[in-house]
């Protein structure tokens, strides 16, 4: 095998085990918040939403891009044989988390009552947003260990946490959710508020967060405790010389983190921005009762939906970083552009059909997962799933451009779209009345404009220019013939069978015809089969039935 498929399928791989791992916790998520929206209902998805919301901003802020940047420093270092440099970064970011995380988790936790009300206009979510503070210090720290152990290529210490995390998240928050709802709902009748045990259902949901993230933490300072000698050796072996204070390697941290959370805050701030405009908007036109209602069903339903297929995108940008750091530094440009053309083709193969098995089975998934309001939730998915390849492409981009060095790049990208999906969402709001479906469109809008700004930077900085034709038209006309036989077998299998059955064969149905219509369209090739595990043995398999040729 050439060096060249080596390294690409290393990426691959090494992505596939966070993808793997990042849909598992996706399917988790969505098993959770299954019988967690039974439990707590929209309006108490909409209190969890809006702690939740706020919770991820300060996540952001605190550690979200943490893994990102100690991966790059760690990668930069390795490629360098400066072990004992690699080693004083890993220690001065545990540092820094310890700040950063205490300071947040410490000011969210004092002024919950604050940002529940004023910024969130959600005062239910108060003890909700109490309860997941003492989570940020613990994700701090977390997040340390998974971008060490993916600067130097091992990923799947970072899986496992991941996996481990959610599942005691899962169990925890049910439990707890019910628990509290039933407590939340005597006090409610006493006090006569029917909306305090939705609240309190909410908050004892969030218990989970911090559960499942502290059981992550355990099992990744386990895996460094265990590799430790290891560490040890290679750091004795370094004869270089280490003249960096901690102050250095912590200023270095934080020039390295802070584009990177910028980054990040822009491109995740939508969330917390959308709901409090929502909420006041709502507020002012007399539908203050509703508000709840329809985030619950947008975050809930929809949002949850439409981040299964995205895990892919953040897997794959998490394992290009740090290799295209590696490239950078040895000024090996042919790797670096080789390693992009394959991290958004294999993510496109996979978005693309997503976009459209969500838009033509939405309902069905939906009324299968869910209870309460489903028509909703499905006309959302039929417009907004497009959403999928573009958050694809933008967090691609995003990642690319961290690996080219380019850090302050995607901050000002973000920074662009976000202020045309702020300007987009008040005008749909505002003039054209479409409440929830505002902003739906609006995210659609902000990661189309992050798509192709990031793309042009990508061109300006390196003169790269995605392959066309088997990254995008391919699959998007294999995707089409899908839509056609998915939505055909579903409605003909509905007619004498139960409405799962239907959709568990249009399913089957769909994959099926998309891999076909790929390869007698030659979307993939023998470059891209070389990439998968018994890659090689297909194309020989279909080069015999005259698919391929010589």
């Amino acid at each position: 095998m050439s060096d060249k498929r080596k390294i690409a399928k290393g990426i691959v791989v090494q992505g596939s085990i966070l993808a793997i791992a990042g849909i598992v916790c996706r399917i988790i998520g969505i098993a959770r918040r299954v019988p967690l929206t039974n439990i707590i209902g929209d309006i108490g998805n909409g209190y969890y939403a809006a702690a939740y919301e706020f919770y991820s901003i300060i996540l952001i802020l605190s550690s979200y891009s943490l893994p990102s940047a100690v991966s790059k420093l760690i990668a930069q270092r390795q490629s360098r044989g400066q072990y004992k440099k690699m080693q004083k970064v890993f220690n001065g970011a545990i540092l820094f988390a310890v700040i950063s995380g205490g300071i947040f988790s410490l000011t969210v936790f004092i002024f919950a009552d604050f940002f529940a009300t004023r910024v969130m206009g959600e005062s239910m979510s108060i003890l909700a947003m109490r309860v997941l503070a003492p989570t940020i210090f613990i994700v701090a720290l977390m997040a340390v260990f998974r971008g060490y152990f993916q600067g130097l290529g091992v990923m799947h210490f970072t899986a496992f946490s991941q996996i481990l995390e959610q599942v005691v998240l899962v169990i925890v928050s049910l439990v707890f959710a019910k628990i509290f709802y039933g407590i939340g709902a005597r006090y409610g009748a006493l006090m006569m508020n029917e909306n305090f045990a939705p609240s309190m259902g909410a908050a004892g949901a969030t218990i989970g967060c911090g559960v499942g993230a502290l059981s992550g933490l355990i099992l990744m300072i386990f895996f460094y405790y265990k590799n430790k000698n290891s560490i040890d050796r290679r750091v004795l072996a370094d004869t270089s010389k280490n003249k960096d204070t901690f102050l250095d390697v912590i200023i270095l941290i934080a020039r390295t983190a802070i584009p990177m959370i910028m980054c990040s805050v822009v491109y995740n701030i939508c969330g917390v921005v959308d709901q409090s405009i929502f909420n006041h908007h709502m507020i002012d036109i007399g539908e203050a009762a509703t508000k709840s209602f329809y985030w619950g069903v947008y975050s809930g339903k929809y949002k949850l939906m439409i981040t299964l297929p995205i895990a892919l995108a953040n897997a794959m940008c998490s394992a290009i970083i740090p290799s295209l750091t590696s490239s950078i530094e040895n000024k090996d440009y042919v790797s670096a552009r080789s390693k992009m053309a394959t991290v958004i083709r294999v993510t496109m193969i996979i978005s693309i059909p997503s976009a459209f098995g969500l838009a033509i089975l939405g309902k069905p998934i939906i009324s299968l997962l869910f209870k309460g309001e489903i028509d909703l939730a499905a006309i959302m998915l039929l417009y907004g799933s497009v959403s999928v390849i573009f958050f694809s492409l933008s967090t691609l981009g995003n990642g690319i451009l961290q690996g080219l060095n380019r850090l302050k790049t995607p901050v000002l990208n973000s920074i662009i779209a976000f202020v045309i999906h702020l300007l987009s969402l008040l005008l749909m709001l505002k003039v054209f009345k479409w409440q929830i479906h505002s902003v739906v469109i609006a995210n659609l809008i902000f990661a189309l404009v992050v798509s192709f700004l990031n793309h042009f930077a990508i061109y300006r900085t390196i003169a790269y220019k995605q392959e066309l034709r088997q990254t995008f038209l391919i699959p998007l006309i294999s995707s089409a013939i899908m839509g056609a036989f998915t939505f055909g077998s579903y409605m003909l299998f509905k007619l004498f069978a139960p409405f799962y059955v239907a959709l568990f064969v249009s399913i089957i149905v769909s994959v099926i015809v998309y891999f076909t219509a790929l390869i007698f369209l030659k979307g993939i090739n023998e470059y891209d089969l070389s990439l998968i595990p018994f890659g090689s043995k297909i194309y020989m398999v279909l080069r015999k039935i005259g698919i391929y040729k010589d």
